[in-house]
């Protein structure tokens, strides 16, 4: 090759272009005004994403800005960080984390040493403790590299009712905490003046919701119950685009009213676990992104749950 040196900074800026290329791409697109939303991947964690498949909110306010959820990384929330630039001149002010899963608050020293508040409910912070360990060693597989600098970083202000009003910069935010769902300080984040709720994985539309050891689908029923009286125009869910509330409960709802119907009847006659997997009609949902590979676990988990009751 007469050129070895050219060739190889071509092979090195195509290389770097193909990195640039599958790099995740943090975007905040409108839901009302104000209100924003970034959707993420609805696959799994991968290298590429950041970890950062769920879905990340953001409140304008003429005091500040709001972010509900910092993201799975301190590089993760840092990216999230310059989205929020694109869209507005005021700082982060105030973050809420949705949840104890892993992308909902481990950006939340990134966010803090930015000198923003980070709320989350006080029922989240046994879990965080518990598991933050966990989906350090979870998330290394995956992000590499691209973890480092994140560490575990509890809320700097844990809220307690199960209904709290906030007044950030004029605009009023209300968290409702109804014992949990995916996770036992999920929360769901909602704004009266638009009408526009951020459900955390309380509702999960393209994709099977998960029912992992530390969630409760009858809890994770009375979140959603608190949200549907809401009649909100918008719902931001977990994980999947934007959507209205048939949908949501025709996709996270139905499926959970089903699993615990389906597992309570099968508890109450006696029957095995496997028995009672294998009769659930699963059909409705299984067009689901992951439906496959997620709903033996949920149906494992539920029967489980009622039989604990």
């Amino acid at each position: 090759m007469p050129f070895p040196k050219l060739r190889n900074a071509l092979m090195l800026a195509m290389g770097l272009a193909a990195t640039l290329a599958h790099a995740v791409d943090v975007a905040f697109a409108p839901v009302a005004p104000g209100v924003y939303a970034f959707v993420g991947e609805k696959g799994g964690r991968t290298h590429q994403n950041e970890g950062l498949n769920a879905n990340i909110g953001l409140v304008v306010t003429p005091a500040g800005a709001l972010l509900v959820d910092s993201g799975a990384s301190f590089l993760g929330a840092k990216q999230i960080h310059e989205a929020v630039k694109k869209v507005t001149s005021q700082p982060v002010r105030w973050v809420i984390n949705t949840g104890g899963q892993d992308h909902r608050w481990l950006g939340n020293g990134y966010f803090l040493a930015q000198g923003a508040e980070v709320m989350a409910h006080a029922s989240a912070r046994a879990d965080m403790l518990a598991r933050g360990g966990d989906h350090m060693s979870n998330l290394k597989t995956e992000l590499k590299e691209k973890l480092d600098g994140t560490v575990p970083t509890l809320p700097s202000r844990f809220l307690s009712g199960s209904d709290e009003t906030l007044n950030l910069g004029g605009t009023v935010v209300e968290v409702k905490h109804r014992g949990g769902a995916h996770t036992p300080g999920d929360v769901i984040v909602w704004l009266p003046g638009p009408r526009v709720v951020f459900s955390g994985d309380v509702v999960y539309v393209d994709r099977m919701l998960g029912v992992i050891p530390v969630s409760h689908a009858g809890r994770w029923l009375q979140s959603f119950a608190a949200l549907e009286a809401l009649q909100p125009a918008r719902i931001v869910p977990g994980h999947g685009e934007v959507c209205d509330l048939a949908t949501a409960r025709a996709q996270t709802r139905d499926y959970l009213q089903a699993l615990r119907t389906h597992m309570k009847k099968a508890v109450d006659d006696g029957a095995e676990i496997g028995a009672a997997i294998q009769t659930f009609d699963a059909q409705p949902w299984m067009g689901l992104l992951n439906a496959a590979q997620l709903h033996p676990g949920n149906a494992s988990r539920t029967y489980l749950e009622l039989e604990r009751e």
